[in-house]
């Protein structure tokens, strides 16, 4: 005869098989001292400061951001090692070094030139990278380098095509004129118009280059205004750029001549330091939303600036440097979920081969919050958002004037002059 079961027993039963599947859920917890260590590197200092201080601060906030709102990364908080190089060759080396002998999973890098400079012993060593502003050179061919954004060559492309639909309403081919950074920020913008002008039906009639530390570019100028060209494209950063803007008033070829910029100057700061009257109606790109869109990720970046840093107010590298570090709490959590802390760990190669294939390489249609386009990884395509706004400077505010616009893939490499 069976005996019955009695209520208690019952009970008892029923919590141990709701609760067996909770415990094999839990897995391994953090344990004191188990970080996840990521190397991050801005200009915080030099020619570039205006950038480069102001991506410091939204790297760290977002850190902090992630570590105590999101509870780190599956647990395990984030480790920043961060290093100001200064926009220093000799520095982004040694901070390489620094970052893989320091146990650092991966590293980031603020700016396309950063990256040139440390490119060369990431990718010997296997040491995952991610460039937060991006140029072909840093990653085609694609190898240990990845860009969080598009590149300046896709700028130039997405400008030009824009420029083609909406502003140009002559006769024949428009006449171009490039003023270049130089550096792998202008030389990246020159080497997809050589790509693909002649497709676009654009006649490039001038390259000038500039330092960027330049305090005149009239010179440079004079030889263009000769060419009368109908559209300028600059791809520097904010402060030559404001020059060359001032330079182009005094020499009235603007009003008069359709200007557009690559997305390393076209911020805030070119507005404080141009002034908005003399950037007004200048068109530009970029890869990310800007500050007075209305998306997810805004409400935090906009609280952690404020409480943190509110001189930065208004700063697209901020935002950038913030859902760049979104980014990296993604590849983390998707190589965690793939192969486990325990992996991680050990560092070294091993560890950095685990977060390109299982955590960059794993990489497919995360959300950023809404502040850039989705990140996605494809098989022989560094860049891991392809998606740009045009955008047009009225009355000292930055406007967009397109949607998202998607870059195509560029195979520099297959050119006869690519490298030359």
């Amino acid at each position: 005869m069976k005996k019955k079961l009695t209520l208690p027993i019952v009970v008892m039963l029923a919590l141990i098989v709701a609760v067996i599947p909770l415990l094999g859920a839990c897995g391994p917890k953090a344990q004191p001292g188990q970080t996840l260590k990521i190397g991050a590197m801005t200009p915080a200092t030099g020619p570039v400061a205006d950038k480069g201080l102001a991506g410091r601060h939204g790297l760290e906030d977002a850190v902090k951001y992630v570590n105590a709102e999101l509870g780190g990364v599956k647990g395990y908080q984030i480790e920043l090692v961060y290093r100001d190089s200064g926009y220093d060759a000799t520095k982004v080396v040694n901070i390489v070094k620094e970052f893989m002998d320091q146990g650092c999973l991966m590293f980031t890098t603020h700016s396309s030139t950063e990256m040139s400079y440390a490119k060369g012993i990431a990718n010997d060593a296997g040491f995952p990278g991610m460039a937060t502003y991006t140029s072909p050179v840093i990653y085609r061919p694609p190898k240990h380098i990845y860009g969080q954004t598009p590149d300046y060559g896709d700028d130039w492309a997405a400008f030009a095509t824009y420029y083609m639909k909406n502003i140009w309403k002559g006769s024949g081919k428009p006449k171009m004129a490039l003023l270049l950074l130089n550096n792998p920020t202008g030389r990246g913008a020159k080497d997809g118009a050589t790509a693909m002008a002649d497709k676009l039906g654009i006649e490039i009639v001038a390259a000038e280059e500039h330092a960027a530390t330049t305090i005149s570019e009239t010179e440079s100028l004079i030889r263009v205004k000769a060419k009368n060209p109908d559209v300028i494209f600059i791809s520097s950063t904010p402060a030559p750029t404001a020059v060359i803007m001032k330079n182009m008033r005094d020499l009235k070829m603007y009003p008069g001549v359709t200007v557009g910029l690559a997305h390393a100057s076209f911020t805030e700061a070119l507005i404080n330091l141009a002034g908005a009257d003399v950037v007004e109606a200048v068109y530009g790109v970029f890869p990310t939303a800007t500050w007075g869109d209305n998306v997810a990720g805004l409400a935090k970046a906009k609280e952690y600036l404020q409480k943190y840093n509110p001189q930065d107010a208004g700063s697209m590298d901020y935002l950038t440097t913030w859902a760049a570090t979104l980014v990296v709490a993604e590849i983390l959590k998707n190589a965690i979920n793939n192969v486990g802390y325990d992996k991680l760990a050990k560092g070294g190669a091993d560890a950095w081969s685990a977060i390109e294939k299982y955590g960059i390489q794993k990489l497919s249609g995360y959300d950023v919050q809404g502040l850039q386009g989705a990140v996605t990884y494809t098989a022989g395509d560094n860049r891991l958002d392809k998606l740009l706004k045009v955008f047009k400077i009225t009355s000292g505010k930055i406007n967009a004037v397109s949607g998202w616009i998607e870059a195509p893939l560029i195979k520099y490499e297959e050119f006869s002059w690519w490298g030359k």
